[in-house]
């Protein structure tokens, strides 16, 4: 299948190369121009501009989006629509947030063109372990771009999950899932670490993956960093968030769902970013006053 390539990143050049071990003919396109001279030089049609990308493919066109989330997606789409005809589809595999990919979804349809979300999940080892795909969309629209799918995932690795958003509502709940996990992760290796007993972390994160209930790919990728560095020198502990879990938390809210555990994952990665609380501040003077408990100064 001919299939277009908006965005070479991490994520969007490694998909390129796995469609074209495929068997897939790809019009690829990024803003950095080395970026379509690599893959190019993997086989991939280089292209200097959306309309290269857009006239290189024949009817009915699919052009896969992955760029980062807001306004770099909503630009690109808006431009793409411009351009691509009734019965082409667009295909947006970024994080995008639900609802935009459902009003996104109404902003196609209304020229003719088919939108699906595909929420992707595999990250820079998708290349080698394929992407798990769980994409939203019009059923025919679906079923035509279905062979970029299977080649993208691994075996059982695709599900067209019904509508358009559908797709990004799922990835969202995934990715909320996932904070939930690290942060246990994170909370029990910190209580190893702090513990009486001098333990081999490293030694337990590669244990816990034989025969564990709680062994997993996370866990997998946690041996690996502490085989590169078992004291996780140099690396401080502020942790960032790309959105999908602050998402979940408000649609939980929204929905009436109590996610205590995904709530509070996401509010010590906030945490995380503080070089100095206020809010602590604001506690630690208050047991002065009530309890006379000593104040450390700065």
């Amino acid at each position: 299948m001919h299939i277009g390539m908006i965005g070479l990143g991490r994520m969007g050049g490694n998909m390129v190369e796995r469609l074209i071990e495929g068997g897939h003919q790809v019009s690829a396109f990024d803003r950095d121009a080395g970026a379509v001279e690599r893959i190019g030089a993997l086989g991939a049609t280089p292209c200097k501009t959306l309309d290269d990308v857009v006239n290189s493919l024949g009817a009915p066109r699919a052009v896969w989006v992955m760029v980062p989330s807001g306004d770099p997606t909503e630009s690109t789409i808006t431009t793409l629509l411009d351009r691509l005809a009734p019965g082409d589809i667009l295909i947006d595999g970024g994080n995008s947030n639900f609802r935009d990919s459902m009003r996104r979804a109404k902003m196609a349809e209304a020229k003719g063109i088919a939108f699906c979300d595909a929420g992707t999940s595999g990250g820079i080892w998708g290349l080698k372990n394929g992407y798990c795909l769980m994409v939203g969309g019009p059923d025919a629209a679906v079923h035509h771009v279905e062979p970029v799918f299977k080649t993208l995932a691994p075996e059982d690795g695709y599900l067209h999950t019904g509508p358009a958003g559908s797709g990004h509502f799922v990835k969202m709940v995934h990715n909320g899932i996932e904070y939930g996990m690290l942060a246990a992760y994170g909370e029990g290796f910190e209580i190893m670490e702090k513990s009486e007993f001098s333990l081999d972390l490293p030694k337990i994160s590669d244990l816990w993956n034989h025969g564990s209930v709680v062994r997993s790919w996370l866990l997998e990728l946690l041996r690996d960093a502490y085989a590169k560095n078992p004291d996780l020198k140099d690396i401080r502990g502020y942790v960032d968030d790309s959105g999908e879990g602050r998402w979940t938390v408000v649609e939980a809210i929204n929905e009436n769902v109590p996610a205590p555990i995904i709530t509070l994952s996401l509010l010590s990665r906030i945490q995380s970013r503080q070089e100095e609380s206020y809010g602590a501040k604001v506690v630690a003077a208050l047991r002065n006053e009530f309890g006379g408990h000593a104040i450390k100064k700065e």
